[in-house]
């Protein structure tokens, strides 16, 4: 198969972010288990060549121009969630949002397949697209395999004298938009009064516009976090960090309101990190057996689950052991031969 793959994001701001993450796994997985394949990799500004077999356009947004408007071969597109759709009042769209979003809808029901990132996903596009089930597949994602369990070391050592970390913390890891829930989390923290780390470039970010509907939460969450005993915002850390931070905590927490898959909860479990989450969306897809669940909506609920994890070496010491076994089930070689089924099923139609 001659197959041209869309990295643009690895070119913007997206690098950094879930998108990015997705790309590059994507790519070097199936360059590593399926090399007998012809592979393009372009960007926007790059031709794609007239011959070959099929183009996979890695990402989607409902309210942006992301996919070409003229069909010129056999295309699959991965759209990793329509939270906003989902949500349509936390996530305004305006008028040229919608405007935008029946362009791209129109020109998604033209591709020959999706994929998507869950079941909650494929269900919330079959939905609000109206593209048939029976052409959307859902291929898991996995955590990258940096992230493991490591032995205390001089860099875990080093790593809690340059954040100034506590000797035992929650950690929170993320973006910060409405679904993610942060205000709850926070004013839950502030009731168990047991420090919590926060991971996010979004969380320092003084630069976005204040206005916008969808940057409500945010503005929140800053304002929560401001001299907030409890909190340590880190911002933004490198990799290499972030895996000593999931073995450093005590607990990893993410109750969101809702999730298209929840990456970071797999790099905790792949890291021994217990996880606390809740079961909204895709989020018990992820975790399975090997979260404690807690209410999204109920700041007391989310109080009492971290509370009583937190004082439960017992609890903490179960929840790693089915987390670590319930990693192991989401790979990026099982990622990548999903994928190339999927471009198979779409030739072979």
């Amino acid at each position: 198969m001659k197959i041209a793959i869309d990295v643009s994001p690895l070119q913007t701001g997206h690098r950094i972010r879930g998108i990015g993450f997705y790309v590059e796994n994507l790519k070097a997985s199936i360059l590593k288990y399926y090399p007998e394949n012809d592979y393009i990799f372009f960007s926007k500004t790059s031709e794609i060549p007239k011959d070959v077999d099929l183009v996979h356009y890695p990402y989607f947004d409902p309210f942006f121009i992301t996919l070409p408007l003229i069909k010129k071969h056999r295309t699959v597109v991965t759209v990793h969630d329509l939270t906003p759709l989902v949500f349509p009042a936390h996530f305004p769209s305006g008028a040229k949002g919608k405007l935008k979003w029946q362009i791209q809808k129109n020109t998604l029901k033209k591709t020959d397949a999706i994929i998507t990132d869950s079941e909650s996903s494929k269900s919330d596009i079959a939905k609000y697209t109206g593209f048939p089930q029976n052409k959307i597949d859902t291929v898991y994602l996995a955590a990258g395999e940096e992230f493991h369990v490591l032995k205390p070391t001089a860099k875990s050592q080093e790593l809690i004298a340059k954040y100034k970390l506590p000797e035992k913390f929650v950690l929170y890891v993320g973006d910060v938009t409405w679904n993610k829930n942060l205000p709850r989390l926070i004013k839950a923290i502030n009731l168990t009064k047991i420090p919590l780390v926060m991971v996010g470039a979004a969380l320092v970010n003084k630069n976005f516009d204040k206005n916008n509907p969808w940057n409500q939460d945010l503005l929140l969450t800053q304002e929560l976090i401001t001299n907030n005993p409890n909190i340590k915002t880190l911002g933004f850390v490198p990799t290499e960090d972030l895996v000593v931070l999931y073995n450093l905590a005590t607990i990893f927490t993410m109750p969101s309101l809702y999730e298209g898959f929840g990456l970071p909860i797999l790099e905790a479990m792949q890291s021994g990190c217990p996880v606390i989450t809740s079961k909204t969306g895709s989020l018990s897809e992820v975790a399975g057996k090997a979260a404690y669940y807690v209410d999204a909506k109920s700041i007391d609920n989310i109080s009492r689950g971290i509370s009583e994890v937190f004082e439960s070496e017992k609890t903490q010491t179960k929840l790693t052991e089915i987390g670590l076994s319930q990693a192991k089930k989401f790979t990026w070689q099982k990622a990548a031969a999903q994928t190339i089924e999927a471009y198979k099923k779409v030739l072979n139609q």
